[in-house]
């Protein structure tokens, strides 16, 4: 169990919790496809538990859902958890030549806690089916004083600046010459434009950007990480 403050008469508590298809009813005679999800949960029904816990849920449950079935769109970890074992069941009868089981491994971590800042890490990696698995990172930022997330512009100060900075971590990480241009190696950007992704990750001595597999290039590229020194973008943060 780890902490963190609300303000100085209250403490969070975030505790580890876990789910596996062993968990689940429906697997009790069955042979599931491997669920792992390992997750954190804020403690107690306050409105600060209650934000941080929906978006930790709904990323848990989103990961966990496949097709368009209404009939399975489970709204709790554990229903969603079960309508993934449900949908293999499903396809295995329709397609009983699949070779592999599905899975699905989930995790939400904590990497970075201060009094205003807390970032925690999630990470998805499913099967269901094909040549290979996909996976994902992302990261949400939150005040921890009232469980809202943090905006880009809350977290950094003169974004046109940042992105130049940015660029020239890129640039240095992947030996790309400023005379070339951002798509020379490969890369997909949009426009021949630098971006970055949706979201950015804290810890203690890094901020972490996760380029998804897709995102800016091909799956056999695997994700492209950018990591930037605390110390370097110092001058570009809203908080220390």
């Amino acid at each position: 169990m780890v902490a963190f403050s609300c303000d100085k008469s209250e403490e969070i508590q975030l505790n580890g919790e876990s789910l596996t298809e062993n968990d689940l009813d429906i697997c009790k005679n069955a042979h599931c496809p491997e669920i792992t999800v390992n997750y954190l949960k804020v403690l107690g029904d306050g409105k600060v538990a209650k934000r941080v816990n929906s978006t930790i849920e709904n990323f848990i449950i989103s990961s966990l859902s496949l097709g368009e079935n209404e009939n399975l769109k489970g709204k709790s970890i554990k229903e969603a958890a079960a309508d993934f074992a449900k949908i293999y069941f499903s396809d295995k009868k329709n397609f009983p030549d699949i070779s592999a089981d599905y899975f699905a491994e989930i995790s939400v971590s904590e990497i970075y806690n201060t009094v205003d800042h807390i970032c925690l890490e999630m990470r998805q990696y499913l099967f269901t089916g094909g040549a290979h698995g996909y996976g994902t990172a992302s990261f949400y930022n939150f005040d921890p004083r009232t469980g809202e997330e943090l905006t880009f512009d809350e977290l950094f100060k003169n974004k046109k600046a940042f992105m130049e900075f940015a660029e020239n971590k890129f640039r240095e990480q992947q030996k790309i010459d400023n005379t070339q241009s951002i798509n020379d190696p490969g890369f997909w950007f949009e426009d021949d434009t630098f971006s970055l992704p949706n979201s950015v990750g804290f810890t203690q001595d890094s901020l972490i950007f996760v380029y998804n597999q897709y995102d800016i290039a091909s799956f056999a590229d695997g994700p492209i990480e950018l990591r930037i020194s605390i110390n370097d973008a110092k001058p570009f943060l809203n908080r220390e």
